[in-house]
């Protein structure tokens, strides 16, 4: 490509150059050359390189270029280039700046040349420029500005299927600045629910749409939503209606700029009479339940189950595990979940609530079932069976043998008869644990057991082990 930047035309000439350069003579010429150039080339009328200074190091062929002609030295696409500059220094036409690339073993060399005729017009100076950290700075800029368009581009899509997402949601949604607390954003579905024409919300304080009297309660609960990540939602009346809505709130960061994104939720729009009285129903019920995502995380706990678990009140269970106030690690939760994983659904399950590594735990009963398609929620009712396992009569069944007894048989019984009963002794109290522990539920006593239901139903035949004609898984 031409280029005009260090060309001799268009700059102001030397006043006197005959009395400046009239005194040069060729050591010193020939420094001036060298200094100019990274390369330079001493080339014959035809173009056969006749002579040159260059760093050997940093163009290790240079030496093999030494009488070639000089477009045997580039690659294909930069022999026409060297052709044009050869002809139009013989024509004494001013030079421009020519940008080729030199064949090298190390890879190409990129380079600029510029010729100068020689008094006489029979050889020419070829002065080159090497551009490969330039050529390097221009790759890494062309890099960054294609890694910043496919920055862009990846944030332009989010942007859209955000708003797509924001606008068709049928939750109300603001984005509201901590700094004067107004709008910056709302849905269609806000300004349907606080009854303000579409617009009508952007760039007004968020106040103005609640009433008057509830105010102060709005602004004590967007500053504590601010600086906690578990605030309780809370009802406050709509301005102009006799109505109220639930307000939650939950802070975030954006550029630096603290806002806060708060969603709207209209119970009585969304909830049918008998919907709100079986939700008081579950609130009031005396088992505790439980409602988790498909994360295993508590979304919803009635006071039954907070008392269960001794927690302070809701927020201290909402969104931490299940598994933290339930079950015997790597047992109970793990058994239940294969069994909603494959019925949907499981029924009194004995387990524990509240154990450590000091406590065995307090016994419960849990039963749970698992609904919901893309979103999974799982609901647990969870009931205390220590009074009752207190109040159960003494089992009259027989011990079954202890260790010293079976030591008795040595002597009239061979080692391989005495392991054998002791394995079935062993055996048998194994399953009969694993029967209670799941409420004869053979399907998970099998589970837990590590036994196949035919294996199973084997043993259970062989010793003699419940009701064989009845199916309770």
């Amino acid at each position: 490509m031409l280029t005009r930047k260090n060309s001799i035309e268009d700059k102001q000439p030397f006043a006197d150059f005959s009395a400046l350069f009239e005194v040069l003579d060729a050591e010193a010429a020939s420094k001036l050359a060298m200094i100019v150039g990274d390369i330079t080339l001493v080339l014959d009328e035809s173009g056969k390189i006749l002579d040159g200074s260059a760093n050997p190091d940093r163009y290790p062929d240079f030496e093999d270029w030494i009488g070639k002609d000089f477009s045997a030295t580039v690659t294909t696409e930069s022999k026409p280039k060297i052709m044009e500059i050869l002809a139009a220094s013989r024509k004494g036409v001013s030079q421009h700046w020519r940008h080729v690339n030199h064949l090298s073993q190390d890879g190409n060399i990129s380079v600029q040349y510029v010729l100068i005729q020689l008094a006489g017009g029979d050889k020419h100076i070829a002065i080159g420029r090497d551009m490969r950290e330039a050529a390097l700075l221009q790759q890494k800029l062309l890099q960054a500005q294609q890694s910043l368009e496919r920055d862009y581009m990846r944030l332009r899509q989010l942007e859209t299927r955000y708003r797509v997402l924001f606008e068709q949601s049928s939750e109300a949604v603001l984005v509201v600045d901590t700094d004067n607390y107004q709008v910056r954003e709302a849905n269609g579905a806000a300004h349907a629910i606080l009854s303000v024409k579409p617009g009508g919300l952007n760039g007004k304080r968020v106040f103005g749409f609640f009433d008057r009297g509830a105010r102060d309660v709005l602004v004590a609960y967007l500053g504590s939503a601010l600086v906690s990540e578990k605030v309780t939602p809370i009802e406050v009346p709509v301005a102009y209606a006799d109505r109220e809505v639930t307000v939650a709130a939950t802070g975030f960061r954006q550029r630096g700029k603290q806002l806060l994104l708060v969603r709207i939720f209209d119970d009585d729009a969304t909830l049918s009479p008998e919907a709100a009285t079986m939700l008081g129903i579950v609130e009031e019920m005396p088992d505790a339940f439980a409602m988790t995502d498909s994360a295993g995380r508590i979304r919803i706990a009635n006071q039954a189950f907070i008392e269960l678990v001794g927690a302070a009140g809701e927020e201290q269970v909402q969104g931490n595990p299940l598994s933290e106030w339930i079950g015997r690690p790597g047992i109970d939760l793990e058994l239940i979940e294969g069994q909603l994983s494959k019925q949907g659904i499981a029924r009194n399950v004995t387990t524990v609530v509240g154990a450590s590594e000091s406590f065995d735990g307090e016994p419960v009963e849990l039963s749970a079932v698992r609904v919901g398609e893309e979103e999974r929620y799982t609901g647990y009712v969870i009931r205390q069976i220590a009074r009752r396992l207190r109040d159960l009569p003494p089992s009259n069944q027989d011990l079954p043998r202890s260790v010293e007894q079976l030591t008795e048989l040595v002597g009239r019984m061979s080692l391989k008869e005495i392991v054998r009963e002791s394995t079935d002794l062993i055996e048998r109290l194994c399953i009969e644990a694993a029967l209670k522990y799941t409420s004869d539920n053979r399907a998970s006593a099998a589970e837990i057991l590590g036994l196949s239901r035919q294996s199973l139903y084997s043993k259970l035949h062989r010793y003699g082990l419940g009701n064989l004609s009845d199916d309770q898984d």
